[in-house]
């Protein structure tokens, strides 16, 4: 194993506090338990969209804390959910007064433990309502899952409602927006390497130098088939016929197409494979209306992408333009 750490076990509160001293002015970190929340925070009158996970997938979540996206966020040890008291120490530390929305992966551990601090709340009397993102259409359940995991649709579903908590929409609305989404939004993954957490000191899984598996979840998980080494377009095409089918898209429909690398892949091969994208879904009369492509939902080390797709409407696509200030994001 090689990595730039010092001991395995303390590779999150170390990455921790450089995240802090990185972003003083969009945000603060508090240890014991670890949550990472704006650095306004609480803001008065507004809802505080949270959401949080495993560590490995930077920059979900914390680099999507800041103004217009998340209110904080919660990083649990590498692939390991948060435990309901950081879950819980979030909320107190960004609740406003206008109630709290949870944007939750679709992992057993990430809903039980989010679920406990909603309840811990009630008690304290604050309105928290979670959202489930479950938009992997590779497998139905896995090695974490009951149902679909939650994968890269989560960035779409935190910058969507943080921007409508920013606008002043009550929580009520953040939640329906959220659910709608959701609903409009599906991706797959493909890797060509696996991850090596930290604490396990070798890779998740092996891959031949002649294959790669289609379907992956971003914890290293099996997806629905190994198969031999593809070319791009290839890749590409394996990865959006399942999402296309899935809602379906149909022709007409406009879309954001998110274009993501599980963090090992170079970017130069990443928007190569994005223009692919692209093309295959103009042959489709699907319109691109709008794009993100980079490392926003890693999986550590991974060689390998995935593909997003959210049909977009007049009312996300005003939200997805709106402005945003967070370290990963920011327009």
């Amino acid at each position: 194993m090689k990595k730039i750490i010092n001991e395995p076990a303390d590779v999150v509160a170390e990455a921790l506090r450089g995240v802090a001293a990185a972003h003083p002015d969009l945000l603060r970190v508090q240890t014991d338990p670890a949550v990472i929340v704006r650095a306004d925070a609480p803001v008065a009158g507004e809802v505080a969209v949270i959401s949080g996970g495993g560590s490995g997938h930077e920059p979900l979540h914390g680099g999507f804390v800041g103004s217009g996206m998340l209110a904080a966020a919660v990083p649990g040890a590498v692939f390991t959910s948060p435990t309901p008291d950081a879950v819980q120490a979030a909320i107190t530390a960004a609740h406003g007064g206008a109630g709290v929305l949870l944007v939750v992966k679709n992992y057993t551990g990430d809903v039980l433990n989010f679920e406990t601090a909603a309840e811990l709340a009630a008690i304290e009397d604050v309105e928290v309502r979670s959202v489930i993102v479950d938009d992997d259409v590779a497998v139905k359940d896995s090695t974490h899952t009951a149902g679909r995991r939650g994968v890269g649709g989560t960035v779409m579903v935190e910058k969507i409602v943080g921007a409508a908590a920013q606008r002043g929409d009550d929580l009520d609305k953040c939640e329906e927006l959220a659910r709608k989404v959701v609903s409009q939004v599906r991706s797959m993954g493909m890797a060509l390497t696996a991850p090596t957490v930290p604490h396990a000191g070798q890779p998740s899984f092996e891959l031949a130098a002649n294959e790669m598996e289609i379907g992956i979840g971003i914890h290293g998980e099996p997806g629905r088939a190994r198969v031999p080494l593809g070319t791009a377009e290839e890749i590409v095409a394996q990865l959006l016929e399942p999402i296309l089918e899935d809602l379906p898209f149909a022709e007409g429909d406009d879309v954001l197409l998110f274009t993501n690398s599980m963090g090992g892949t170079p970017q130069l091969e990443l928007y190569l494979a994005h223009g692919i994208a692209e093309r295959l879904l103009a042959e489709r009369g699907i319109n691109v209306r709008r794009r993100l492509v980079g490392p926003y939902v890693t999986s550590l080390e991974m060689q390998g992408m995935s593909l997003t797709l959210l049909k977009l409407d007049d009312e996300l696509t005003e939200l997805w333009d709106a402005p945003v200030r967070t370290a990963a994001l920011h327009w």
